[in-house]
């Protein structure tokens, strides 16, 4: 069979997956609008959810726009007028921005649609709530990975085609100085770099907007949690998703834009930005370094595996079913074996796909296995430190006998310590990864051949996106179902199954974090190497538009008899040995250490910017809840007619999110470039090692000592360690058990943690990377000119 038709032609094949998979995205959509809404109270209940959400998410829009033309007239004059940057990036990373902005606004919308069906189905049958719950999340990863899947595969074959056309008389592998003639191989591997290179700067759309959705949404969601719960349960004493408490819908609002609109821009980066990191380092593994070996296989090949990881997604959907009457386990067995199955079919297709496109090379099949199981081992350990079933959580409310201080000191102390099986199995899948994919051969490609494995094992796990996203944003729908059940005031019976439903999202929204965390490590991992990518291809565009025959690179001046010569030179024999030696890259540079200590930094200063901003968002709620309180008489009392004015808690959500946001994302784009500027590639290469690893155990730490928080009292609501009520001795009547009140504190203080600052890093150590690499053309051409200003230039060594 000739392989090389079938990697020319993965372009079509990953459309026309991407392509099914939205026309399955939208079939479930349509199923799920056809399920029975419920009655007219509930109805009403979803329709100010739905409306909250949406005015949320065009108000944000607004403020997006705004950044997204600036960046955008940024990147035009980078490209057009100094000629420093890729003419493709600024149309490229608005297309980037729109198809994030889009599925998280589609998926949204359908979990709006979707909580009154599930509480109203789960008045039937807990199959048939868990069924319009997962189907109407399932909408979510599979609109994610569609859409994603999409943009790369359009932009492949755009690119592929107007560079075999030369449209527009442009010639951007500057053939006619090179010599290079079209149809030979040194031509595909000239394309495939360009390609690969230039795709690889698309991703910061995707990033743009999965910052300003993370941390907008983490901030409304939790302002709005935090106010309800501190007004509503500690201070007025009345139940969690009461109809009295203003803050109560938006309290729903919240869980709609933060946990499934955030997620899944958060997810949407991770996955395109895996895939596009993996292309741009297989071209570099098999393109001129490895000339026995055409680069279209390796670029090839993780499009196709996403391709297949999308329809393994929609086939794993269809095992997702329960029976009435189930146990927690059976519940969380239900879900995991549609996950099982799409990961199987993986298994196979991508031992295949090796043994088909690189045969020579069957190592990377053990990488992309090796990612598949880590993001299965990190959200089962995430589990063990935030379920209520295990004795880490148990403890931590046990702490709640002598008061909320202890309940925060063993919060804390779950976090740090459950970063220990996350990072050691991040850095065994980095090594194995890495080694079996030949990383540590003797080869001049060995070692751009590990990094490819890095790459593919962010792929692998990224794979079956499309179901894992579901089962995560199945979470809020299923809460929003138990809320809309609460204050419709339906029966027992359909409460302990929205209740079940409810314990399940909690489960998979604390394993999605997780996963979403590690994919953001090995993604960010996967990045940094492309980096150094983008920094050759910019040196090679410096040496093409002035026709250069010497260039200094770090301390080392590369010098040639042409312009061809020297651009083969740097482009593509430069290996990443003699990169790192040119420019100095070692860990007694000071350069390398200012990056690294400003890396670490910035993760510490991120989350205190945006911890800071949920305190300042809940105040406003607070004041809002105790005014209502306050002002409308027979309010709290639950007087028949009396209604809280819940559309003011959601404009005090609103306002204070847009507002709030502004400082931490603009600092997250920001200072990246500066250290470009002012300290060069070592300074931007230690930046992004330094965030990558303070920033993922910060963000294993805070994800998880939330989780831990949050299901220390629902371990208590549960009735254990004497429930939400106890008898008083003096009195007889039922009063607030301590412990509950105590462990509420705690779950006050974690919500931020687990769903603002913590999800946040995740943007902000891809974020970093994407900015590094879509600026990496300017840092080459004016970092050595403004050093030379300070007197901190390098000198090039005789």
């Amino acid at each position: 069979m000739n392989y090389e038709i079938l990697a020319e032609n993965a372009r079509f094949f990953t459309i026309s997956a991407a392509i099914l998979t939205l026309a399955f995205a939208f079939y479930f959509y349509k199923w799920m609008r056809k399920q029975d809404e419920g009655n007219e109270t509930m109805k009403e209940i979803a329709s100010h959810v739905r409306s909250g959400a949406i005015a949320y998410l065009k108000q944000q829009y607004k403020v997006i726009a705004f950044f997204f033309a600036g960046a955008f007239i940024i990147f035009a004059i980078l490209s057009y007028a100094l000629k420093v940057q890729n003419p493709f990036i600024p149309i490229g990373f608005l297309t980037g921005g729109f198809f994030s902005t889009l599925s998280g606004f589609l998926g949204m919308k359908t979990a709006t649609y979707a909580s009154a069906r599930t509480a109203n189905a789960a008045s039937k049958s807990l199959n048939e709530g868990l069924t319009i719950a997962f189907r109407s999340g399932a909408v979510m990863g599979l609109t994610v990975v569609g859409l994603a899947l999409f943009d790369i595969s359009l932009w492949f074959i755009v690119l592929n085609v107007w560079l075999d056309n030369s449209l527009f008389g442009t010639d951007f592998l500057n053939l006619a100085a090179t010599g290079i003639a079209k149809g030979t191989a040194e031509y595909t591997a000239a394309k495939m770099h360009f390609v690969t290179t230039t795709m690889l700067s698309f991703g910061v759309g995707a990033s743009f907007q999965a910052l300003f959705a993370r941390v907008g949404g983490g901030i409304f969601t939790k302002a709005a949690d935090v106010g309800a719960d501190l007004v509503g349960k500690v201070e007025a004493g009345i139940p969690e998703d009461d109809p009295r408490n203003p803050a109560v819908i938006a309290d729903n609002v919240g869980d709609n834009v933060g946990d499934v609109a955030g997620m899944g821009a958060d997810l949407y980066e991770s996955y395109a930005g895996s895939i596009l990191a993996a292309m741009s380092l297989g071209s570099a593994a098999f393109g001129y370094i490895n000339p026995n070996v055409s680069p279209i296989y390796a670029v090839s090949l993780p499009m196709i595996l996403a391709a297949i990881g999308t329809l393994s997604s929609i086939i794993g959907v269809f095992f997702v079913k329960t029976k009435e009457g189930a146990t927690m386990g059976e519940l969380l067995k239900s879900l995991r074996v549609g996950v099982y199955v799409s990961s199987a079919i993986i298994i196979v297709v991508s031992f295949l796909l090796v043994k088909a496109l690189l045969p020579n090379n069957l190592g990377l099949f053990v990488s992309i296995i090796v990612g598949l199981i880590a993001g299965n081992v990190v959200g089962f350990f995430t589990e063990y430190y935030t379920a209520a079933e295990y004795r880490p959580t148990q403890w931590v409310a046990e702490q709640s006998k002598t008061g909320p201080a202890t309940v925060i000191i063993g919060g804390l102390a779950v976090g740090m310590q459950s970063t220990l099986i996350p990072v050691v199995t991040v850095v065994i899948s980095i090594m194995l990864a890495f080694g079996f994919a030949g990383g540590f051969g003797s080869e001049a490609s060995s070692f751009s051949q590990g990094l490819y494995g890095i790459a593919l094992a962010s792929v692998g796990m990224l794979s079956t996106l499309g179901i894992t996203l579901a089962t995560d944003a199945y979470g809020p729908i299923a809460d929003n179902a138990g809320g809309n059940a609460e204050m419709s005031g339906l029966p027992e019976s359909v409460r302990e199954r929205t209740d079940a439903l409810d314990s399940l999202g909690n489960t998979t929204a604390a394993t999605g974090k997780g996963f979403a965390i590690c994919s953001a490590a090995l993604t960010a991992m996967a990045l940094i190497a492309a980096y150094i990518e983008e920094i050759k291809t910019s040196l090679g565009r410096m040496i093409n538009s002035g026709n250069l025959t010497s260039i200094d690179i770090g301390t080392v001046q590369y010098t040639a008899n042409s312009a061809k010569e020297l651009y083969d030179k740097v482009v593509y024999s430069l290996g990443m040995n003699e990169f790192m030696n040119a420019f100095n890259i070692h860990l007694m540079n000071p350069k390398v250490l200012i990056g690294i200590f400003i890396g670490a930094m910035l993760v510490f200063f991120f989350c205190a910017l945006t911890m800071k901003a949920v305190g300042r968002a809940a105040a406003g709620v607070v004041e809002e809840v105790r005014r209502q309180f306050r002002e409308i008489k027979g309010l709290l009392a639950g007087e028949k007619g009396v209604k809280a004015d819940y559309e003011k808690a959601v404009q005090i959500c609103t306002k204070s999110a847009q507002k709030e946001m502004i400082v931490p994302s603009v600092l997250a784009i920001i200072v990246p470039v500066v250290v470009g500027f002012l300290f060069g590639v070592p300074a931007v290469i230690g930046m992004l090692v330094g965030g990558l690893t303070a920033g993922f155990a910060m963000a294993v730490m805070m994800s998880n000592a939330g989780g831990a928080w949050d299901n220390a009292k629902k371990y208590i609501e549960a009735g254990n360690l004497g429930g939400k009520k106890i008898i008083d001795e003096k009195t007889g009547e039922k009063i607030t058990n301590p412990n509950h009140a105590a462990a509420v504190i705690g779950d006050t203080v974690g919500d931020p943690f687990k769903d603002t600052s913590g999800p946040s890093i995740n943007i902000l150590i891809k974020l970093m990377s994407l900015i590094s690499v879509v600026f990496a053309g300017a840092i080459v051409a004016f970092s050595p000119k403004i050093q030379a200003l300070l007197g901190i230039a390098d000198q090039i060594i005789k």
